[in-house]
């Protein structure tokens, strides 16, 4: 099995497994690696010579996974989630890229200035790849074009109000106009979809309260108003954290128009139900909320029909104390970086899927929708961003033990199947191992760097757009300047002003 375009110089490493998840499917083969890259494909009983070797046996080779929407928080409020800890998480999940949301860190990420401040924050403190998207607020649209030009793979907004004041929603004419400007640029908007005038307060403290408050009709209604400004416009537009499977019939008549529209799900989404959440078990609580059964089921076959490509975690953390036992009251967001890869996998062979379509949905799809043409699959050429899964080992949810910042997860005390054994970025071990945790290079430092949007190259036609990333281990652009002393109190941590509303990660 000796893949094409392979680099026959003696690897740095090689890993080999009877279950590599390639992407033609699962199949027994030794990867080569050498100088972060993927560089042959050969058959599992004939490895090539390599300075260091692994046998995976039975355990599976996947993928890294690629997490494009993560709430890390910092600076402002690191001590919700920072980068150290996410992505600490992330590596013992299974996840070697994320890419942080714009809002819940302070300053948001609405012009090039906050997106410098929080590249700073993040430099040298990343066990993973990190991208940044941008925000489209009102009254931004002029810094969009300079957003995308420093690098930022998108534009996140809200239709509904996201439970931070610095992060107001769009209106209709606001939401055109950010449209219009990010098509001028061929950019991506990627929102948070649910019409404000079909929510409500909760009329108690109970989830049902609650659930009846954000129903799903308006998430559909606001699907269904992107869908028709984003075909008016020309603009590429992708669903966050799709909840309700009414919104799954508007998003395929929008494709079959032609309309450049994608959407997600999260694992919550897939795993969750309403009528398991227990009364005052706000570690559940998310916007829009965990509905039932059936409203589950159907989400799974929009993954099954293509109609949702992503799922990605919307891993949007918060304080203990902030997730008081009243449904009206508590801070909105699941935390599940580092358990995604277990959570959907449990649902989805009980459902008869395979590993191949866990890794088409966690990392295939998510790559492809930030552009990140080295990540998402184990081919020649790619990052050599690797996950040992052993897919029938089980284990018990201890959020005290996770790598999170803050114990508080709805999956604590659930038992998973499938465990994370080791990830490798580039080749470099990074989290995994005897006791599941970190790793780093021969200091211990972090490995991760940080990503920027892809950019296509000048060799025309069918070119490839590989991402660029800034030097060194997670390290700020060379030349950037250090952190002022008149930079904004973005570390001064502030409350969101509507905890009750306080929704999390789009």
């Amino acid at each position: 099995m000796t893949s094409r375009g392979a680099d026959e110089r003696r690897p740095d490493l090689v890993v080999r497994s009877r279950r590599v998840v390639l992407p033609g499917g699962q199949a027994p083969a030794a990867v080569a690696v050498r100088d972060g890259r993927i560089t042959g494909l050969h058959p599992h009983d004939a490895p090539p010579d390599a300075a260091e070797r692994v046998d995976l046996g039975d355990v599976a080779l996947l993928p890294g996974l690629v997490d494009t929407h993560v709430h890390v928080n910092e600076p402002g409020r690191t001590h919700w989630e920072g980068f150290a800890s996410a992505t600490r998480a992330a590596a013992a999940g299974g996840v070697t890229t994320i890419v942080d949301m714009p809002l819940n860190s302070l300053p948001p990420t609405v012009d090039v200035a906050a997106l410098d401040v929080k590249r700073r924050a993040a430099g040298g403190r990343c066990a993973v790849d990190v991208g940044f998207w941008g925000g489209a607020v009102p009254g931004n649209a002029a810094a969009l074009r300079p957003l995308h030009e420093a690098g930022v793979f998108g534009f996140k907004c809200f239709l509904s109000p996201s439970g931070v004041e610095e992060f107001p929603p769009l209106d209709d004419a606001g939401l055109r106009r950010a449209m219009a400007e990010i098509a001028s640029f061929d950019g991506l908007l990627v929102v948070h979809a649910e019409d404000p005038a079909l929510l409500a307060d909760p009329a108690g403290p109970g989830y049902a309260d609650f659930l009846g408050s954000r129903p799903g009709e308006a998430e559909r209604r606001a699907v269904e108003r992107v869908v028709t400004l984003a075909g008016e416009t020309g603009t590429r537009v992708h669903i966050l954290h799709v909840s309700s499977a009414l919104c799954l019939e508007p998003l395929a008549a929008a494709r079959a128009r032609g309309v450049r529209v994608t959407a997600e799900t999260c694992p919550h989404y897939l795993a969750l139900t309403a009528e398991e959440v227990p009364p005052g078990g706000t570690a559940f609580k998310c916007c829009p909320p965990i509905r039932s059964a059936g409203n589950r089921d159907a989400l799974w076959r929009g993954l099954a029909e293509g109609v949702l490509s992503c799922v990605v975690s919307d891993h949007s953390p918060s304080t203990p104390d902030l997730k008081v036992p009243d449904f009206a009251r508590a801070w909105g967001g699941v935390s599940s970086l580092q358990l995604g890869l277990s959570v959907v996998w449990t649902e989805a062979a009980r459902r008869g899927y395979g590993l191949e379509h866990v890794v088409r949905w966690m990392a295939a799809g998510p790559a492809a929708l930030a552009g990140l043409t080295r990540k998402g699959a184990i081919e020649v050429g790619r990052d050599a961003d690797l996950v040992a899964f052993d897919p029938d080992a089980e284990h018990t949810v201890d959020a005290a033990a996770l790598h999170h910042r803050n114990p508080v997860t709805p999956y604590h005390g659930r038992t998973l199947r499938g465990t994370v054994r080791a990830t490798w970025l580039r080749g470099r071990l990074t989290g995994g191992g005897p006791d599941g945790g970190p790793r780093g290079g021969p200091g211990g430092e972090p490995g991760g760097v940080l990503l920027r949007r892809p950019v296509p190259e000048r060799a025309g036609p069918g070119s490839s757009t590989p991402e660029r990333a800034e030097s060194g281990p997670a390290a700020p652009e060379p030349g950037e300047p250090e952190p002022s002393r008149s930079e904004p109190s973005a570390a001064r941590p502030r409350t969101p002003s509507r905890p009750g509303t306080g929704r999390t990660p789009a």
